[in-house]
């Protein structure tokens, strides 16, 4: 017993000076995550306090500036830009049908049971109806190739002179933790033997959180009191972290479909149509991009036995948003357009399973892209990582894999992996994606 109580009074006494060194935390609960990054240093930005004179000033407080808390929102702009690019699933049903007017009966025109984030140019057939939903869960850890639990930046003093106190910077490493699930629902209907009608719901949930680990790194002073920042409890510090957070619900951006088959030559088939996204997602919880997007789109698709390749091309014209502009302003700006491309095959296992494989692609035409670099400090000598933002195009691939089961009668249950092939972009290594559809 009395060695138990040695032990214990042991471990207070080790973690109790442990506890005093963690920097104080300044945190917000963010209502609009629109603004998390804003309002990650609070109204004002990054701020430290200063008890010294610099060069004949009064006592000030120093203000440091960096592009991450400017224009780091275009993350905001990312996530959501990704979200609603993400290839929906296809809302043409896995049996497609054809009325045959000397039989006096629909037939099925297709053996597979088609591709899971593609289009086929087959329809659903005249008068059939097809609905499902599908839930994929993204947890996105990196963006342009730069984990996002350790992305740095620089802030740099206002109006930064060598040899002064404001040659002084603040250095940071921001955890981004991004959770977003997704449910769609989707409705189909065959207009005419040729002609689809398709609704897709997306309803969405964002988890956000943003954790600044903030240092003063002393380029162009020695004491402490020229720049530091204030605990809780009145002590001075050179460390200090800075959390923002928030999560939403609700729903998305509806994309509403239409697809035309235009030709179908024995195995060879090709099919036209246009998606119209409408903004009905909140885009200040980045629900929805807060814009109309149209996307028109051909696709090919053949049968060669139990092999059945396809292929789609598409361009999306995007409108304005806050979200491309300035979101605390209200300032909105043109979201990038995009090239959608998608290669692929559907493999007819046996009369039940259909495997699917696919490459997935989109060209982001003119977009802010986060680029990692060295950041020297006005000495010459004192380098630190940091990153900036351009503006650029860039191509982002991803793979995926996966299969439709059919349980009964005419109910599929979908299941498909979606991974990533480059680090462009915003990206989640692995989304899982599960889903039932059914046509009657």
């Amino acid at each position: 017993m009395t060695r138990r109580v040695v032990l214990f009074v042991c471990l207070l006494l080790v973690a109790a000076p442990a506890s005093a060194q963690e920097p104080y935390n300044f945190a917000v609960n963010v209502q609009r995550l629109s603004l998390l990054f804003t309002q990650l240093y609070g109204p004002k930005g990054l701020i430290v306090d200063s008890l010294t004179l610099l060069e004949g000033e009064q006592p000030h407080t120093g203000h440091f500036n960096s592009d991450f808390q400017a224009e780091f929102s275009q993350f905001s702009t990312a996530l959501t830009s990704q979200l609603v690019s993400v290839p929906l699933p296809s809302p043409a049903s896995g049996f497609t049908y054809e009325f045959d007017p000397g039989l006096g009966v629909f037939t099925r025109t297709t053996r597979s049971f088609g591709p899971i984030l593609a289009e086929r140019a087959e329809t659903i057939g005249a008068g059939q109806t097809s609905f499902g939903f599908t839930y994929q869960h993204f947890g996105f850890d990196a963006i342009e190739g730069i984990d996002l639990s350790r992305v740095p930046a620089v802030f740099t003093h206002d109006n930064a002179t060598a040899g002064t106190g404001r040659a002084d910077v603040v250095t940071t490493t921001n955890e981004i933790r991004a959770r977003v699930t997704q449910f769609t629902a989707f409705l189909t209907y065959g207009v005419t033997n040729h002609l689809d009608l398709s609704v897709a719901i997306p309803l969405v949930s964002n988890d956000l959180l943003v954790v600044s680990d903030a240092s003063i790194q002393r380029i162009g002073t020695t004491d402490e009191r020229t720049h530091f920042f204030r605990s809780a409890g009145d002590a001075i510090g050179s460390r200090r972290l800075f959390t923002a957070f928030g999560s939403a619900s609700g729903i998305g951006d509806v994309t509403v479909r239409l697809k035309q088959t235009l030709t179908r030559r024995g195995a060879h088939g090709f099919a036209v149509g246009l998606d119209v996204r409408l903004p009905t997602g909140d885009e200040d919880d980045l629900l929805g991009t807060g814009a109309p997007g149209f996307r028109p789109f051909g696709v090919w698709s053949a049968s060669y036995g139990a092999v059945a390749p396809h292929a789609n091309l598409g361009y999306l014209w995007n409108g304005s948003s806050v979200l491309a502009g300035d979101p605390a302003a209200g300032v909105s700006a043109d979201l990038p357009d995009q090239v959608t491309y998608v290669a692929g095959a559907e493999i007819t296992v046996n009369a039940k399973v259909t495997v699917a494989f696919d490459l997935i692609g989109r060209y982001v035409i003119d977009t802010p892209r986060l680029v990692a670099q060295t950041f020297t400090a006005l000495d010459g000598v004192s380098q630190f990582p940091n990153i900036i933002f351009r503006n650029d195009s860039h191509n982002e691939t991803s793979g995926a894999v996966g299969f439709k089961l059919n349980l009964v009668q005419r109910l599929l249950v979908d299941v498909n992996v979606l991974f990533k092939l480059n680090d462009n972009g915003l990206r989640d290594k692995v989304t899982p994606l599960l889903g039932l559809e059914y046509t009657f």
